[in-house]
């Protein structure tokens, strides 16, 4: 694999720490908001086809459990988040280890991140001690970033796969422990040059959620000398939002929000009918997406929020009818490819009904099915499950799409 010589990005400093967190300022204008526009079930009747190209079980990696200092290997299991960098897809294995870092039932304690090809061809893997939750790539530097521990503990990985084996995967301790929203950390997302993280499971210690003080968001500065990540808030749980859902008799009307979990984020692609630009992070429990408009030195930012018919985890924006929908599956421990007539207009989403913060336990159960794909309608936030043929298939959380134009199979 060549070695590529990777330039920190511009807002870390070697010798200090760069402030790349900003409290906005919140407007109330909806971005993109049209009170006429719908965009109708763009995908129709279309049927798309499933088709597993990774197994876990084909898999493993090695550790040594807690408590023990015996060698033992085991199968990659728990595939969640995924993300592309260049050519090829890396994406999260977690193994079985629990959402604070507590050891798996055999007594592992890693994760495993594995790099592959777009056919499902494994190139490298990297154990991080935690559980993989957030994993995206920053093609600024060449690296992936991955959050582990979605409750408590967090931890920051940095992973250069261009690197010398001893230096690829550098582990960022947070400078509050705990975090200010007294939670973990999940979803990351590049946006304008900063590291954006959501401020997941808020009030695992202290307060219970919601709490309006809490961060839902944090801007995550990196000290590559000090091995330190500091965190800034972005937006609050609590924040003033403008009310997106266009027919909602409160549309247009502000809101304050009341975030009990903020998970997944990404940053809406420049293409889309509706936020184009914008930062957004889904409350999967809340059955709502929050859009931040893009920060200028003229413009002061504002807050959407798009209330959904189901809860939600990632969200994809195909960029037309040709391309592949990239997924994983948890319980059929698999990475798969998804193919269809996909629509530029409208994107996708993993639903699960068992987030939604009135789900019972256990789950699934009746009227709480398990996760399916489905499709968001920007403007109403409805959200409809579509046809799936093929391998087996229940989205776990992680979705990326890749153009037709942008395969480059290996």
């Amino acid at each position: 694999m060549q070695v590529r010589s990777v330039q920190l990005r511009k807002l870390v400093v070697a010798a200090g720490i760069a402030p790349l967190g900003v409290f906005y300022a919140l407007g109330a204008a909806p971005s993109g908001a049209s009170p006429t526009a719908d965009s109708g079930s763009a995908h129709g009747n279309a049927t798309f086809e499933v088709r597993q190209i990774l197994s876990g079980t084909a898999l493993h990696h090695s550790f040594t459990p807690a408590g023990s200092t015996i060698n033992q290997t085991e199968p990659l299991s728990d595939p969640d988040d995924i993300t592309r960098l260049g050519g090829d897809l890396f994406v999260g294995f977690q193994n079985g280890v629990g959402p604070q870092g507590q050891a798996s039932t055999d007594g592992n304690l890693d994760s495993t991140v594995v790099e592959l090809t777009l056919t499902g061809h494994p190139v490298a893997q990297w154990d991080v001690v935690g559980k993989t939750d957030g994993v995206t790539a920053d093609p600024e530097t060449g690296t992936v970033l991955a959050t582990v521990d979605e409750d408590l503990n967090s931890a920051l990985y940095v992973i250069d796969p261009g690197a010398p084996q001893s230096t690829v995967v550098t582990r960022y301790a947070y400078n509050d422990n705990p975090l200010p929203h007294n939670g973990g950390t999940d979803a990351i997302s590049i946006y304008h040059g900063a590291i954006f993280i959501s401020a997941s499971a808020p009030g695992t210690v202290g307060p219970t959620a919601p709490q309006a003080s809490y961060p839902a968001v944090y801007s995550v500065a990196l000290n590559p000398g000090t091995k330190v990540a500091t965190v800034a808030p972005v937006f609050l749980d609590g924040a003033t939002a403008t009310v997106a859902n266009v027919g909602s008799p409160q549309f247009g009307k502000t809101t304050q929000l009341a975030l009990t979990d903020p998970d997944s984020n990404e940053v809406v692609p420049h293409h889309a009918p509706r936020f184009a630009g914008d930062f957004m992070l889904t409350g999967q429990g809340d059955l709502e997406q929050i859009y931040l408009n893009p920060y200028t030195a003229s413009i002061s930012p504002t807050l959407s929020v798009l209330s959904l018919s189901q809860s939600a985890d990632d969200t994809a924006w195909p960029t037309g009818p040709s391309g592949s929908l990239y997924s994983t599956d948890s319980t059929n421990d698999a990475v798969d490819m998804v193919t269809g007539p996909f629509s530029d207009v409208q994107p996708l989403v993993v639903a699960t009904p068992c987030g939604a913060n009135d789900a019972p336990s256990p789950c699934p159960a009746p009227n709480f099915p398990a996760n399916f794909l489905a499709s968001l309608n920007p403007w109403t936030g409805q959200v409809s499950s579509v046809t799936i043929s093929g391998a087996p298939y229940v989205p776990q959380g992680g979705l990326v799409f890749v153009s037709g134009r942008g395969h480059g199979w290996r």
